[in-house]
């Protein structure tokens, strides 16, 4: 299934969802042609939503040839409309704008709402709407804002709903969708976490031959599923080069050395670089200049501790694709540059490996546990590449890293505690680097403040602040004024992303 992306901030969660029905899906550029589209031989298109209104003069367009190809297409939202506005209907603004919830009504036989509630809630997000479907469709749906909210051409397998069935908050999404896959598009249900691991088994074997591999273990969970994969496509041709910047939680060198050393029995090259990583940074307190110096340098250690262990060409990274799009691609924005994709310097010798680079977090933890990483791994809370650098905010110093340490473990302590660890996306502590006054023992302190960050979300492309109980956010807050010696203040950070972002560098 091929998810064509006309700047929507949901494309990559249909194609997630796409694939949580065992449907292998790819996410393409809006303007990808029909011999493109015909030579990577589709099940079904699927167009996604945007910000623009199809009748703009600037509006994201699409070859009308690709409706005559006879593939199966379904539009959501922008899609809906660009597909209505291609074949022939009217796309306006009535001024009946939706957001959120709405209530949907079927008013005619339909393929995508078989057996489901006449009345049913969905989500909406817009403005414009089809108030005239196209000649040979049907209009199976109305909601109050959109007069045709669903249509159907049976004939020609095109499908257009204005709501979003990819979100969770429309409740019958998920069944609606495989309606289409299934029932449309006559699609298997063969993606699993078996398949994806037998593809990328050959696609490394394909590209690294004989050659030597180096992994790069960061700590994370990223990383340690990738090296697990090489590892199994290449047998004892991958090293596992560990290079320790000291800018890891509490306990995680320790757990990466007995896993790898230990339990897969990997050749595994510890690199302590702290000290080298702390002089290169000292004084630096732009975030991107942060970035850029971690990445270099991971890169010169790994090529200094590669050359002991034999002519590796090729270079392990646990990248997903949440880090390639923030990054920066030909439709979104640079959010932020990840060390493990923009930060890598240009005369770099490794040809990069990068097995995970088209998958979600979830996928990457299924494909751990299949591959027998502990669960300690497994599930561990996503960690920026360039670590606890960028939860220090401002001049990283051994002394702020040691404090921020000791913090970040009593939030994970506390998390685990209440049994919500796994429940929430990620929990950590941040470091301003900022003196406050307080009183400890009716005395007068100046020391740091910590900020408490957790999140909920499902692939860290958008995420919302955890409403944790006032009871845990009590007992972190007093934990660590009490046991952490040079911190007097704790503050909860309640914003979503967007607009902020879950890092706050």
């Amino acid at each position: 299934m091929l998810v064509l992306d006309f700047g929507a901030q949901y494309a990559q969660l249909i194609a997630r969802r796409v694939r949580e029905a065992h449907v292998h899906s790819e996410i393409v550029a809006r303007d990808t042609t029909p011999g493109e589209i015909r030579s990577r031989n589709p099940i079904g298109l699927i167009l996604s939503g945007g910000p623009a209104s199809v009748y703009a003069e600037d509006a994201y367009r699409l070859d009308p040839a690709i409706l005559e190809m006879g593939i199966p297409v379904l539009g959501i939202c922008y899609g809906h409309q660009l597909l209505a506005d291609l074949a022939g209907g009217t796309v306006s603004n009535t001024g009946s704008a939706e957001y959120g919830h709405t209530d949907l009504t079927v008013t005619a036989d339909s393929v995508l709402l078989k057996d489901l509630p006449g009345e049913q809630e969905v989500w909406m997000s817009h403005q414009d709407q089809v108030t005239e479907p196209p000649r040979g469709f049907v209009t199976v749906a109305t909601s109050p804002g959109a007069a045709v909210a669903a249509m159907e051409h049976r004939e020609r397998a095109l499908y257009g709903v204005q709501f979003h069935p990819e979100v969770a908050h429309t409740p019958r999404g998920e069944e609606i969708l495989k309606r289409f896959l299934y029932d449309v598009c006559d699609a298997a249900p063969t993606w699993t976490s078996l398949s994806i691991i037998e593809t990328q088994l050959e696609s490394i074997r394909a590209q690294v031959g004989e050659g030597r591999v180096v992994c790069g273990l960061s700590g994370g969970v990223d990383s340690a599923v990738a090296a697990a994969l090489v590892h199994r496509a290449v047998g004892d041709r991958l090293t596992c080069i560990f290079v320790d910047h000291g800018l890891l939680r509490a306990g995680e060198a320790e757990q990466v050395e007995e896993t790898f050393r230990s339990h897969f029995e990997v050749d595994f090259v510890h690199v302590e670089a702290e000290d080298r990583f702390l002089e290169l940074l000292a004084g630096v307190t732009d975030p991107e200049e942060k970035r850029k110096i971690i990445g270099e340098t991971f890169i010169r250690v790994f090529e200094e501790a590669a050359a002991s262990v034999g002519d590796a060409e090729y270079l392990v990274q646990g990248t997903l694709y949440p880090d390639v799009i923030e990054s920066g691609s030909a439709s979104a924005a640079t959010i932020k540059t990840h060390h493990n994709v923009g930060g890598l310097p240009a005369d770099m010798r490794f040809e990069l490996v990068e097995p995970l680079r088209d998958l979600f977090k979830d996928e990457v933890r299924a494909i751990g546990e299949e591959l027998g990483l502990p669960e300690e791994i497994v599930w561990r809370q996503p960690f920026p590449g360039p670590g606890l650098a960028v939860r220090v905010i401002g001049d990283v110093t051994r002394e702020r890293l040691e404090l921020l340490r000791a913090a970040d473990l009593i939030v994970t302590e506390e998390m685990r505690r209440a049994g919500l660890y796994r429940e929430i996306w990620q929990a950590f502590a941040v470091l301003p680097a900022v003196r406050t006054v307080g009183v400890q023992g009716d005395l007068r302190t100046y020391a740091y403040p910590v900020v408490v960050r957790a999140v909920t979300s499902e692939d860290a492309m958008t995420a919302d602040w955890a409403r944790l109980p006032y009871e845990l956010l009590a007992r972190i807050s007093s934990r660590i004024i009490n046991e952490v010696p040079g911190i007097n203040r704790v503050a909860y950070d309640i914003s979503s992303k967007p607009p902020a972002t879950i890092e706050w560098e």
